[in-house]
């Protein structure tokens, strides 16, 4: 069976822009500690803070795994996840993912990625807050992959719930980055009334993988 992280071009794009991240995020990640809001956010703005290589297959492996209908990504970034993401599309033979970035300068950056990866065809990405650009979500969703800013993440869960497939995945990234910020997020999922059984993964900075249960 074929796997499109194979592909000369996916790989090459993917490898590139790992290597970017880790000369360019460390120093950022350094100078943001301790700053107030406004100077971490401009600061983390210039920030790739992708999946690793061993998150991206993961989340390869489940979108290609997952029922056939929408993912969702929100926080495109660069582009770096977005594209394990589409490889699994593409491989499977259906469905689109539709990935939101509010950063018009990273959300650019992104499509010339994703097209030089060959996978801009099965990608809708759009611009701007992901509650305004995610709002009109209303059925065929199969996953969610949450890695944009962390207060954000349980509001857009909320907003997609009505949307979500019933087994739908749900991928929270970057746990062990700002566990104080996620920890509300966390809590509702691990909480059964809220309709889900999730477990956290040590891989990359850690996810928290749900599965919608009702």
């Amino acid at each position: 069976m074929f796997s499109s992280l194979h592909d000369p071009r996916v790989r090459g794009v993917l490898d590139a822009l790992h290597a970017e991240s880790g000369k360019i995020d460390p120093p950022l990640l350094a100078a943001a500690e301790g700053k107030d809001l406004t100077e971490r956010t401009a600061l983390l703005d210039r920030a790739f803070i992708p999946v690793s290589p061993d998150a991206g297959r993961l989340l390869y492996a489940l979108v290609r795994g997952a029922a056939p209908g929408t993912a969702i990504e929100f926080g495109t970034s660069f582009g770096i996840s977005t594209i394990y993401m589409a490889a699994a599309i593409r491989d499977r033979g259906t469905g689109t993912v539709v990935t939101t970035e509010r950063h018009a300068g990273k959300a650019e950056k992104a499509r010339r990625s994703i097209e030089e990866a060959g996978l801009l065809d099965v990608v809708d990405l759009r611009i701007g807050d992901a509650l305004d650009t995610l709002k009109d979500t209303e059925q065929d969703v199969s996953l969610v992959f949450l890695d944009g800013w962390k207060n954000l993440y349980l509001p857009v869960l909320q907003l997609l719930e009505r949307a979500l497939l019933p087994g739908a995945l749900v991928i929270a990234d970057d746990l062990d980055l700002f566990p104080d910020v996620l920890k509300p997020y966390v809590e509702y999922v691990r909480n059964p009334a809220h309709g889900y059984v999730s477990v956290s993964i040590p891989i990359g900075d850690a996810m928290e993988l749900s599965a919608r249960a009702r």
